[in-house]
């Protein structure tokens, strides 16, 4: 069932009306979205992967509507302090420290979903390695 919702929400963020939507889901309505949320705080969401290209594959997603990073505003000291707050949060929960990580975000073409995210994502996790498992 999990599996279906899923797929579900990655197919309509692929759509070209997707990043509205998952944009109003994320802001208004985060309790809808499946799987495990790890943090949630006003400014942004992070959640497991539904289609997961890492052994550990975290997206961090702003709640305020941007598609890309060009449309961050120019201060945006607030969201940067959120995001790495969160960034070091997961590291630590995950242990990612020892194993490594990277902070991966994709830009217009590249992106599959017109909403700006960030992947934290790990080549070498591996899964019961941590508290959070």
């Amino acid at each position: 069932m999990i599996k279906t919702i899923n797929h579900f929400f990655y197919s309509i963020a692929k759509i070209w009306i997707g990043g509205t939507l998952l944009h109003w889901i994320f802001a208004y309505f985060s309790f809808a979205i499946p799987g495990e949320k790890l943090i949630e705080t006003d400014i942004l969401l992070t959640f497991l992967h539904p289609s997961p290209s890492y052994p550990l594959h975290i997206l961090i997603v702003p709640k305020a509507r941007q598609r890309s990073l060009l449309e961050l505003p120019s201060d945006v000291s607030i969201f940067e302090s959120a995001l790495f707050e969160a960034v070091k949060e997961l590291v630590l929960r995950f242990g990612l420290e020892a194993v490594g990580y990277r902070l991966i975000v994709n830009g217009e073409n590249a992106q599959e979903v017109d909403q700006l995210h960030f992947h934290l994502v790990s080549d070498d996790y591996v899964s019961g390695s941590s508290e959070h498992a």
